[in-house]
């Protein structure tokens, strides 16, 4: 019975480390090719969930024609930010454009939360999916269909994004910029429009991440990107942040421990758990699990 638990609770936290991952990558990959965290990120997660939300309560669509339509619109609210807050800074702030673009992205992450207030109220919303939570039972083992489908939806999106990364010319015009920027744009490379796709295809996976969260807890609220945005960062550091592979690892790594955590030490210090795995990296292991460019594969 004891291993049998167990190996429920690590499927458990399997399963919410894989959306900790999709939303782990986003801050990778920015980090990658500007070398600065990109604080609203979280409010982008946050965004798609409510989108999602939107679309299958009133407009009533299909779970996977909601997520495609909150993927293409956090997709170019990605684009905007980046034009918007960020880009005007790295032409006009010189040497200190990484500080001014930290205090940009804490900005443009309280405005998308008191928009999102103001919009949505300040409440919690069911997103009311009670399909997707039937329960499959393997051996001493229970699997629900919804545990399956966050499985199989972001295990497809992390191998779509290494393929489109590796095979693609947009995906290799963007390692390049990650590798070097002023020799990408010597070779011709359009650096702002490949950093424009890359926060496309960031805030996309966190819309991703997003409305499955909501479906797995069934619920959407305005402040529901500070702690899967921080646990999600978390992921990035211990990963080795600027890494597609360690923002992986590092997703599931932090959902396994926060679910193990809370089963056999303490379910009020969930959110904690994460926290402190964050803490012992930056203390032991700042260049993370996998450092970026050295066979870990920067971006």
């Amino acid at each position: 019975m004891a291993i049998a638990q167990l190996l429920q609770q690590l499927i458990n936290g399997l399963v919410i480390g894989l959306i900790y991952s999709l939303i782990a990558l986003g801050y990778s990959m920015v980090f990658g090719l500007l070398g600065f965290i990109n604080y609203a990120h979280g409010e982008i997660f946050m965004l798609g969930s409510f989108l999602g939300w939107l679309a299958i309560n009133s407009l009533k669509v299909h779970v996977v024609a909601a997520m495609l339509m909150s993927m293409v619109i956090t997709g170019v609210i990605g684009i905007a930010i980046d034009s918007v807050a960020y880009r005007p800074i790295r032409k006009n702030a010189g040497r200190g454009f990484l500080d001014a673009m930290l205090v940009s992205a804490i900005g443009v992450s309280i405005f998308l939360q008191t928009l999102a207030q103001i919009i949505w109220g300040t409440e919690t919303h069911p997103v009311g999916l009670s399909a997707f939570h039937t329960v499959i039972r393997i051996g001493p083992l229970y699997v629900s269909t919804l545990q399956l489908t966050i499985a199989l939806v972001a295990t497809g999106c992390m191998l779509a994004l290494v393929l489109f990364a590796t095979r693609s010319i947009r995906g290799l015009a963007i390692r390049a910029t990650s590798q070097d920027a002023a020799a990408a744009r010597l070779m011709g490379i359009d650096t702002d429009q490949t950093i424009a796709l890359t926060f496309a295809i960031g805030s996309a996976l966190a819309a991703v991440g997003g409305l499955l969260v909501g479906i797995y807890f069934d619920a959407v609220y305005p402040l529901m990107g500070n702690t899967a945005g921080i646990k999600a960062f978390s992921a990035a550091v211990l990963g080795g942040i600027g890494s597609m592979q360690g923002a992986m690892l590092g997703g599931i790594l932090i959902g396994v421990v926060e679910t193990l955590g809370a089963a056999y030490i303490s379910s009020a210090f969930r959110d904690g758990f994460a926290f402190l795995v964050l803490l012992f990296t930056l203390l032991f292991m700042p260049s993370g699990l996998i450092q970026a460019g050295k066979g870990g594969g920067k971006v």
